[in-house]
């Protein structure tokens, strides 16, 4: 099992070292990312769904044509990660595309601890994962709490127990409106997981693993239920609703934990002894 908290080290010979934050969106393009639809092939960005425009991510269904059919997306970013922070800010935007379910209005999120969108076979209609979920007010005061923990494919333990539903509500607001909403995640690999929104803590459990249900047309091989999730690929979200991302950020905290080395950081909580550089 890995740890669960930071360690603070006391030989460090000063406090927190610079955080090096990396922008996994440049603004730009979407050259770093991978496009996955459900009932297309790997690659496939279909109907345009996920877009840049003015420095945004864009999730957007006007160019289907057609019923939804179940056409959930997700965009991943190129590179699996373990340990780390993340942070991004996300609005709900627009009317559901007719025919999505009804389910997904006001409804998108961020998938991590994926598999490899490669591995997916062209009918799976959710990676194995685990998702942070973003969902907002729909107007009618009752309560719809963001930054929850749904889990297709996999099982977590809140509380000291396995948890047996496949969503879990966090404990923060109900945001109406499409306002932007800052989400962070923080994730100690196999053990820890934190989900923030706004800032505030709202929701905390452990033990991200491979079991339940909800996938469909995955690779038997591919779930061997009960194993612990190490790290995995950070995948934005599509599933009717139009959705909007921006400032999309990590702090990798896995590195050279020996503070002799000229790449120590004091806030790595995972050591990676071979990256060690030294004068």
């Amino acid at each position: 099992m890995s740890v669960l908290y930071p360690v603070v080290h006391a030989q460090a010979p000063y406090s927190v070292t610079h955080e090096d934050w990396k922008d996994l969106f440049n603004g730009k393009d979407i050259d770093d990312w991978i496009v996955k639809i459900h009932h297309h092939e790997v690659g496939e960005n279909y109907g345009e769904t996920f877009r840049v425009e003015d420095g945004i991510i864009k999730a957007r269904y006007d160019q289907y044509g057609g019923a939804f059919n179940d056409q959930f997306g997700h965009l991943y970013y190129t590179q699996p990660y373990s340990y780390y922070k993340l942070r991004l800010e996300y609005r709900l935007v627009g009317e559901l595309y007719p025919g999505a379910p009804g389910y997904t209005i006001m409804n998108s999120g961020v998938m991590f601890h994926s598999q490899d969108p490669r591995t997916m076979p062209k009918d799976q209609n959710w990676p194995i994962s685990v998702e942070m979920q973003f969902l907002g007010g729909l107007g009618d005061g009752q309560p719809r709490p963001t930054g929850n923990m749904c889990s297709p494919g996999t099982e977590i333990v809140y509380e000291g127990q396995r948890y047996p539903g496949h969503c879990l509500n966090s404990s923060s607001p109900t945001i109406e409106g499409d306002q932007w909403v800052q989400a962070e995640l923080i994730v100690y690999g196999d053990s820890k997981i934190i989900h923030l929104i706004n800032g505030d803590t709202v929701l905390q459990y452990n033990d991200p693993q491979i079991g339940g249900g909800v996938v469909e047309g995955y690779d038997p091989a591919l779930k061997p239920d009960g194993k612990l999730l190490t790290q995995g690929y950070i995948a934005l979200q599509s599933e009717g609703q139009p959705v909007d991302f921006r400032n999309i950020t990590l702090l990798n905290l896995e590195g050279c934990m020996d503070p002799k080395a000229v790449n120590f950081k004091d806030y790595y909580v995972k050591s990676k002894p071979e990256e060690c550089r030294y004068k």
